[in-house]
């Protein structure tokens, strides 16, 4: 049995967080994540309102894990043309490369209100040429990482398929520039399986599981001929959850797995949908 604790990012289910608190206290999901609430995007809610979420989630004895900005998704300014394949979804947000430096201060600052450990970013919108910009890509990074030194909030960098670093391979080549002290990995082996890349054993001996300090949950299949991912119940897909459960417990790891559903649910129901694949994913994590 993995004693991995569980979590889920709260808009999955619903905007009304209140809500999705009382849900996750009845599924038995200790964990939430934050990414909007309510119509806004994390980083666009006033102080009072991140007084809510923490008071909404303290009534319900849930935990806050993570802040799941949208810090460095956004187009970097003549690293070339984007690559369109991907679907470009800020959640919400729009902010542009100059604001990046201003939104990671803001998103350090609520995870602290939150006393969340995390802050989910992420590698620029992709480009044709992605390898061109990886030492520039490195550089801003390295810089935000400073920003968050002294703080007490790691900076967790997603591998998105729509960003520059989308693959365990590509994430985990990055991971080793980055200082361990403010940087960790975001793991989500979907967003590599739509990248291309088998997301087990493949995506999984590619990454640099010791850097790994939060993990995302969301299953597909990928259509062969059109390469689109078709969402489903966790377990239901390709990625392999049981076995990358099972590795991530062999290799040490002992954080959160969050539930980030994209399935649109039974007969398009996505709230039911959700709650479905939190069952499931912490049946998976029980039997691991």
């Amino acid at each position: 049995m993995a004693d991995l604790p569980v979590g889920v990012i709260t808009d999955e289910f619903s905007q009304d967080f209140e809500r999705v608190c009382s849900t996750a206290a009845a599924l038995g999901v200790p964990e939430l994540e934050i990414r909007t609430a309510w119509g806004k995007n994390v980083l666009d809610m006033s102080d009072r309102e991140i007084r809510r979420l923490k008071d909404a989630a303290d009534h319900h004895g849930r935990r806050i894990i993570c802040v799941a900005s949208p810090v460095y998704k956004c187009v970097l300014p003549d690293g070339g043309e984007v690559d369109e394949r991907f679907h470009h979804d800020a959640f919400q947000a729009s902010f542009g490369f100059d604001e990046q430096p201003k939104i990671l201060d803001r998103a350090l600052q609520i995870a602290t209100r939150l006393e969340a450990p995390f802050v989910r970013v992420f590698s620029f919108w992709r480009t044709v040429e992605p390898d061109r910009n990886f030492d520039r890509i490195a550089e801003i990074l390295e810089d935000g990482g400073e920003a968050a030194r002294g703080t007490g909030i790691l900076l967790g960098l997603e591998n998105e398929h729509a960003c520059h670093f989308a693959t365990g391979e590509e994430i985990g080549r990055v991971a080793r520039r980055l200082d361990p002290e403010a940087y960790g990995i975001v793991w989500d082996p979907a967003n590599a399986c739509v990248a291309g890349e088998r997301a087990y054993p493949d995506g999984f001996e590619r990454v640099a599981c010791d850097r790994i300090c939060h993990v995302h949950a969301k299953d597909c299949t990928i259509d062969r001929k059109t390469g689109e991912p078709a969402w489903c119940d966790v377990g239901a897909g390709q990625i392999g959850w049981p076995e990358q459960v099972a590795a991530l417990v062999e290799k040490g790891y002992s954080g959160s797995v969050s539930l980030e559903t994209h399935w649109g649910g039974p007969g398009g129901d996505k709230y039911a949908g959700s709650a479905i694949c939190a069952k499931s994913l912490l049946r998976i994590v029980r039997e691991a």
